[in-house]
């Protein structure tokens, strides 16, 4: 399985963003904040980063932490109202 990492790139132009769409997923972009989330291989992402910050029209360019982060948690009490009702179905 390839690992994947996000890349968020903030640009000035939505008319760019035909040319983020070659290098990677495009997951998300928001027109109003300028903003693209594209997923790439985390094995090409140094390379892609800096292919990013070399277009004239990337004003930053940032890394997602999220595969980073641990998901694991410990000491996770359930809530006993919410197991009774999942008993009766509800």
């Amino acid at each position: 399985m390839v690992e994947r990492q996000g890349i968020v790139v903030w640009f000035q132009h939505m008319k760019n963003v035909r040319q983020l769409k070659k290098h990677g997923h495009l997951i998300h972009v928001s027109k109003k904040h300028r903003y693209a989330v594209i997923y790439v291989n985390r094995e090409d992402i140094d390379a892609i980063e800096k292919k990013f910050n070399q277009f004239a029209f990337v004003s930053k360019v940032e890394r997602s932490q999220k595969p980073f982060i641990p998901t694991n948690y410990e000491n996770a009490k359930p809530d006993k109202a919410k197991q009774y009702d999942y008993k009766m179905g509800i």
